[in-house]
């Protein structure tokens, strides 16, 4: 957002050229890790250092116009023996396009233009050089191009301005060529089946998990380094993690820290026992205007988020007992569906502890091995195996909500079903709810069943019952495989891994804040 008097930053209004709504996406913080992004910055490595400036060839120049009120940086301006410049943009081209200045492309120089001309420099050309194809294409900057120039930032500083994005488009080409549709979500927003598989995150990055007692992970060289009493160092590539959880003694170098924080990404810390003690988010996270709306949503859009929330997640627990055959699958469709009509947090949460006391009981009959019983639902200290290994798959999927609650720009404190009291992450409890059965159960059911988690990965500390370390790692094993494990989304219809539709979720919830749309949609499983 602008202030009246504040410049308009030119790329900006070249996005609002392309799309008004990538224009207020990206003034409101979004950023997106695509390969075209990547691309684009590995262009500019070059004329992105202005030390590289030659007599006759400037480069990274600053510029300004008091005029037009926009702010910029020309990627290269080269200077004839008269004086005249030429501005030049340096931008990636598909390959299988041709190399064509667009209309945002034109837009840019010609207000680069004006304000090398208002700043008294003579400037004749323009052009755009495809480094991938290694091609220069003239842009002539008439006098036309220059006025729908100035009409272009009067028409972005407008909807940059406004408290909400303009509308997604509908059946647009420019989606399929968009970096920022991953944060856009155009077909989701209109709620319909996605013509195009939506991928929220980094499609290479996955979540470290520091596990093993007095492990350490460091950075090193650009690999993340984690180092393990009495074994062998192992590595990873930086670039393929997308967020670290620590888990009980373990610890995360200074410098890692800092590193995972400046590309975006979250550290969770949980307890041994999998109670998630704290987070770190960067600073500089998307959505700032969204926060305030979030923590004042009215009552009444509060107590329907509830409902829609609970409902989800009762007939998500239908959905496990109905793969398993068991009969009490019917009661709890019928309380998702009275939780759909309640009209208060104490109702519903009424309804969400009856369907509990019945899903839970149920699941003995799911499980196979006969040590592993489970009489009712408990928190911390575990009195039995499973709720033990359930405590830890739970605080896994809270990490992961957790994580996509920050990418999207959102306060993890400001729920609509849970209360932020003792600093709670009340929001990320809240979208987490829709995914316990499918996910986190699904897991700790897996594990138990095929013999990965055994009697001899649980110890018992007098009344308490913990995980052992082998038994920690085979139920993160499990989890991380169910999580990134595909689907069919039940509303879009395409193909997307379980931790990633998280981060759907999240954007749609984010919609339901800036009132974008009338309800939150959970998903539910058929």
């Amino acid at each position: 957002m602008t202030g009246a008097s504040d410049p308009v930053p030119i790329s900006v209004v070249a996005h609002h050229a392309f799309c008004p709504r990538r224009a207020w996406l990206e003034v409101h913080g979004e950023r997106t890790d695509t390969g075209q992004m990547a691309q684009g910055v590995a262009d500019h490595g070059v004329v992105d250092e202005p030390s590289s400036s030659r007599a006759t060839r400037l480069r990274a120049v600053e510029v300004l116009s008091q005029k037009l009120g926009v702010v910029g940086r020309c990627d290269s301006v080269e200077i004839a023996a008269d004086g005249v410049m030429t501005v030049v943009e340096h931008k990636a081209s598909p390959l299988r396009r041709l190399p064509e200045a667009t209309y945002p492309q034109r837009i840019q120089l010609a207000l680069q233009a004006a304000c090398l001309r208002e700043q008294g420099h003579p400037v004749s050309g323009a052009a755009v050089w495809f480094t991938t194809t290694r091609k220069r294409v003239p842009v002539e900057l008439t006098a036309q191009l220059l006025a729908e120039a100035a009409q272009q930032v009067e028409a972005t500083r407008e909807v940059v301005d406004r408290d909400a994005a303009p509308p997604a488009l509908e059946d647009d080409s420019r989606c399929a060529r968009c970096s920022h549709v991953s944060v856009c979500l155009p077909d989701e927003h209109r709620l319909r089946p996605s013509a195009r598989r939506i991928a929220v995150s980094d499609p290479a990055g996955r979540v470290l998990h520091l596990s093993s007692p007095g492990s350490r992970a460091s950075l090193s060289r650009g690999q993340v380094l984690v180092k393990v009493p009495d074994a062998d160092a192992v590595s990873v590539p930086l670039g393929q993690v997308a967020g670290i959880v620590v888990h009980g003694n373990a610890d995360v170098s200074a410098a890692l820290i800092r590193e995972t924080l400046l590309r975006g990404y979250p550290i969770v810390w949980c307890s041994w026992a999998g109670t998630v003690v704290g987070w770190a988010a960067p600073a500089d996270g998307p959505n700032g205007d969204a926060r305030p709306r979030q923590h004042q949503l009215p009552g009444p859009r509060r107590i329907a988020a509830a409902r829609s929330i609970v409902s989800a997640k009762i007939l998500n627990q239908a959905a496990l007992l109905r793969r398993h055959n068991c009969d009490e699958r019917a009661s709890l469709r019928e309380l998702a569906r009275t939780a759909g009509r309640a009209r208060s947090s104490a109702e519903i949460f009424g309804l969400e502890g009856r369907a509990a006391a019945v899903y839970f009981a149920a699941l003995n009959q799911v499980l196979k091995p006969g040590w592993a019983t489970i009489e009712r639902r408990t928190g911390r200290p575990a009195t039995d195996s499973v709720n033990c290994a359930l405590n830890v798959a739970y605080s896994l999927l809270l990490a992961d909500v957790l994580r996509s609650v920050v990418a999207c720009g959102l306060d993890p404190s400001g729920g609509v079903l849970h209360s932020p009291g003792r600093n709670k992450p009340a929001l990320a409890l809240d979208l987490m709810e829709e995914f316990r059965a499918p996910l986190a159960d699904s897991a700790v059911v897996w594990a138990l069943n095929n013999g990965e988690l055994r009697g001899s990965h649980f110890r018992r500390d007098l009344d308490a019952v913990r995980l052992t370390a082998p038994g920690r790692k085979a139920l993160i094993a499990a989890y991380e495989r169910r999580a990134t494990s595909e689907f069919s989304h039940p509303e879009f219809g395409y193909q997307v891994s379980w931790r990633r539709a998280m981060e759907v979720q999240a954007r749609m919830f984010l919609g339901f804040v800036m009132g974008e749309f009338d309800a939150y949609r959970p998903i539910v499983q058929r």
